[in-house]
């Protein structure tokens, strides 16, 4: 599959840095650290299939992720590559790492460990689903009828920006909102595998969540065994956002060894 991606190219002799954001998000949800880092590093942004104007799919599937990533990294001819992924995007890196363990440098996880997690995101599901597309005439009243079911307004605003007005002045998602709940179950699993990623690997989990806890610590050695993780205080799941300064700081020192 073709995914849609952003490529901001320093120069040939520059490191490679690929960038995956999360569940019902875009390559945009990351530019903090893409400008932190386009200086030094070629940086590549993906959308995931079934976001941004990636293409729809009949399945979202996390090793087709992965693959239709490393089918970039071919199609620019990179050999090697450092990826950050967050949350269902450190999902896809993982799975990345683990299939192609050659073409990856450093592998860095946000806020996500290598295991199945419970349904989670039902209230999400039930807020985009409650916006009359149709009707509405402005992200306001989006914001109002997915009000009712997601109470956080930050929740609301970053699913905002997947909305738009297509040529013909009807409102859309960007993301496919049936095609990830048809496929939310295999989004929350992980499947397990005898495969491991010995390169270096970063774990980074925002203090106040729990996406990432100490029971995850044998799954995360049992694929990734040169694994190491950072906590940054003061921070949920959306930890790059909420203290950027100190995310790219972690990042960068693990990118330098």
């Amino acid at each position: 599959m073709n995914l849609n991606y952003k490529l901001s190219k320093n120069d040939d002799t520059s490191p490679w840095l690929v960038l995956i954001h999360g569940l019902f998000g875009n390559a945009d949800n990351l530019a903090g650290i893409k400008r932190h880092f386009e200086s030094h590093f070629n940086v590549i942004s993906v959308d995931l299939p079934d976001h941004g104007e990636s293409p729809w799919t009949a399945g979202f599937d996390i090793s087709d992720a992965a693959k239709s990533i490393y089918e970039i990294l071919q199609s620019l001819s990179i050999t090697t590559t450092a990826v950050l992924g967050h949350s269902l995007g450190g999902k896809v890196a993982m799975r990345l790492a683990l299939n192609h363990p050659d073409s990856v440098s450093h592998l860095i996880v946000a806020d996500i460990a290598p295991v199945s997690y419970q349904h989670s995101h039902q209230a999400v599901f039930d807020g985009l689903n409650a916006v009359p597309l149709e009707s509405i005439t402005s992200r306001k009243d989006a914001e109002s009828a997915m009000a009712q079911h997601v109470k956080e307004p930050g929740v609301r605003q970053f699913l905002l920006k997947s909305l738009y007005q297509k040529e013909n002045g009807d409102w859309a998602w960007r993301f496919n909102v049936r095609g990830l709940y048809d496929s939310y179950q295999h989004i929350i699993d992980w499947e397990q595998t005898n495969q491991q990623f010995n390169g270096i690997t970063l774990f980074i989990k925002g203090a106040e969540s729990d996406y990432i806890t100490a029971a995850h610590r044998d799954a995360i050695a049992r694929y990734f065994p040169n694994a190491k993780a950072h906590i940054i205080e003061g921070t949920g799941h959306w930890l790059h956002a909420e203290k950027p300064a100190a995310f790219n700081t972690v990042v960068e020192r693990t990118l330098s060894k």
